[in-house]
């Protein structure tokens, strides 16, 4: 019978082992899940014969959880989770949130800030002979000179910050496959410096030939034009067919990326999702409330890995890559018929998505033998011309899990690219989307309307939004749907004025748009836009690029996007007298705010959303 891994010395005991081969080190609650991506690791190794335990979220501030394993036999491998643990404490306006989802009650504080380097010396300290391998999001994002939002400077390679001996970016499975291997066959962890889909750090004499070199850490961090030109080189090798090996030069150690790892086969995603994942949290969690963290993932599936969309403010790209796979539909049919033995299935499968939902293959046939495109999109501004949009595989996975025994409903929540859906000729999965799909409202990104700042974001104009939203009442309305389109918007990335932000208020005005949640641009590191954040260039043009700051400007921004909170007017009104926008401020149609010269009618309140309001929220077209 399958059961959890060691988490203390006494399971290690009862399975009869007397040292670990490794020991598994992150930050998040040990939760069996494939969502989670210690869960993947740690099955991928023991199905190879490894013998791994589970250090969750251990307390820093001593030595005793470090040393209840003892030495492991090949090494520590370490994660700050499932996100970057800075994200996870800390809102964009840099408060400490009040929750953790990964953590067992959702109690914040059990992890360290920047866990994966506050760990990597814990173990250093301790075991100062044994391998340390760092991955996970926090380590691949950061795996290069970056900037940091929190502490608003440039910070080195996380590498040579944690004093770990290798890093795994990206989607590790084959390259913890081959680490243990050449490991467990007794090569030092100074020999691995060829395994793809790895960062290793050198004495700068031991520079090997050939790659890219980029500005060096000390030039990246004095000159912002220097720090553009790194971070545009760093995104365009990340390409597993094109790419090139990067160097980046810090001090008298030069840190050198091998390429990308290609990735994982339909074949091999099959097999890594077969593994006998437990899918849920470890019983020793169970008094304390159990994880949040599993709630939207326990009767989801992951079908593809990698997003071609590209954009700009988005990590998958510099982390998953752009090239997708899939898994195979008797893959994906195997896991559904097993989601619904489960206890506390109720007939609803929440999800069959991953990074976006509705990409089964490459966006074209090109990039299977020449790559991705370098410095181009495929989706924006405007669809590729040689882009193939085919949702015929995906529809009929849909179709064969919603008509399994025990099923009722088949949702999808990851998120679709509405561009992408609408280059395809077939409207069958569109239909069929609306008619099935749906949990009474569907989440898309369009994020703005400026086409100067979409630009920027790298996301496609409005008009295919408008488009789209057309179809999907239209769509809905012949499949006797009431149903809501709930627009993820976006306020204050680069490129955003406060006359792009007013131009926004008016376009979600004029569509009886009243966004509940409105996101503010968060610069995490690895990521284009954060890069323009943090220069003000556009590293692909070298061009300057506008950047909210002042907390205060972000706030009248945002304020915007909701113009319909009486509580926001004072700040809307600020910002349209800045801006010059007299005529939006009074009494008229037209106008965004009553001016505050005008007494508000007695008995305003603050908008609250409630049944009575809802046929004005969220884009649903009014009828």
């Amino acid at each position: 019978m399958n059961s959890f891994l060691p988490v203390n010395q006494k399971d290690m005991r009862q399975r009869g082992w007397e040292q670990a081969d490794f020991v598994y080190i992150t930050g998040d609650a040990y939760v069996d899940h494939p969502s989670f991506g210690a869960a993947i690791i740690t099955r991928v190794l023991e199905a190879k014969g490894f013998k791994v335990a589970v250090l969750s979220q251990p307390d820093w501030h001593s030595t005793a959880d470090f040393v209840q394993f003892g030495k492991p036999r090949l090494g520590f491998l370490i994660t700050a989770g499932n996100i970057d643990s800075m994200v996870a404490h800390y809102t964009v306006a840099k408060k400490k949130r009040s929750s953790d989802a990964y953590t067992p009650g959702g109690k914040i504080g059990k992890r360290p800030d920047r866990a994966v380097t506050v760990y990597a010396k814990a173990v250093r300290d301790l075991y100062p002979d044994t391998p340390i391998i760092i991955g996970g999001l926090e380590a691949s994002l950061r795996r290069f000179a970056h900037y940091d939002y929190w502490d608003d400077k440039v910070r080195p390679s996380i590498l040579l910050e944690s004093g770990a001996d290798l890093l795994i970016y990206g989607m590790g499975e084959n390259q913890i496959i081959e680490i243990a291997q050449r490991l467990d066959r007794g090569e030092a962890i100074q020999a691995l410096h060829d395994i793809k889909g790895t960062v290793y750090a050198v004495d700068v004499r031991e520079t090997p030939y050939g790659g890219v070199e980029c500005p060096s850490f000390d030039n990246v961090k004095s000159s912002k034009t220097e720090y553009a030109k790194a971070a545009r080189i760093e995104q365009d090798e990340q390409d597993h067919i094109r790419g090139k090996l990067i160097k980046q030069k810090h001090g008298k150690m030069m840190v050198v990326q091998n390429v990308p790892m290609p990735p994982l086969t339909t074949e091999e995603l099959d097999w890594v999702y077969s593994l006998p994942y437990l899918r849920t949290y470890h019983p020793m969690y169970e008094a304390m409330g159990g994880v949040p963290g599993i709630q939207e993932v326990s009767f989801s599936i992951t079908h593809n890995r990698g997003c071609f969309g590209g954009c700009n403010f988005c990590s998958i790209a510099f982390h998953q890559g752009r090239y997708v796979t899939a898994r195979s539909k008797e893959s994906i049919l195997k896991e559904a018929k097993m989601l619904t033995t489960l206890p506390g299935f109720k007939g609803y499968i929440h999800d069959i998505g991953g990074p976006t939902a509705n990409f089964r293959q490459p966006s074209c046939e090109l990039q299977k033998t020449h790559g991705l495109c370098k410095g181009k999109k495929c989706l924006a501004p405007k669809p590729c011309r040689n882009l193939v949009a085919d949702h015929s595989e995906y529809l009929e996975i849909l179709r064969d899990v919603r008509h399994l025994p025990g099923v009722k409903k088949v949702f999808i929540r990851s998120g679709i690219r509405y561009d992408y859906l609408l280059k395809d000729r077939d409207d069958r999965f569109f239909r069929e989307l609306v008619k099935y799909h749906v949990s009474g409202q569907l989440k898309v990104a369009p994020e703005h309307c400026s086409a100067a700042v979409l630009d920027k974001m790298g996301k496609p104009h409005i008009e295919a939004y408008i488009e789209f939203s057309k179809r999907y009442f239209r769509y809905s309305g012949e499949a006797d749907k009431d149903q809501y389109l709930v627009p993820y918007l976006m306020s204050s990335h680069p490129g955003s004025t406060l006359q792009e932000a007013i131009e926004l208020a008016l376009f979600l005005k004029k569509n009886k748009i009243r966004p509940e949640q409105v996101q503010d641009f968060y610069p995490t590191p690895g990521t284009i836009s954060t890069t323009m954040y943090y220069t003000g260039l556009d590293p692909y043009t070298m061009e300057p690029v506008y950047c909210a700051k002042n907390p205060h400007e972000k706030a009248m921004q945002r304020a915007l996007l909701q113009y319909y909170n009486v509580a926001n007017a004072p700040l809307i009104e600020e910002a349209l007298r800045k801006a010059k926008r007299y005529d939006l401020i009074g009494n008229t149609e037209g106008c965004l705010v009553r001016s505050s010269a005008q007494k508000n009618p007695r008995g305003a309140k603050p908008y609250r959303s409630n049944g009575a309001s809802r046929k004005y929220q969220n884009g649903r077209k009014k009828r």
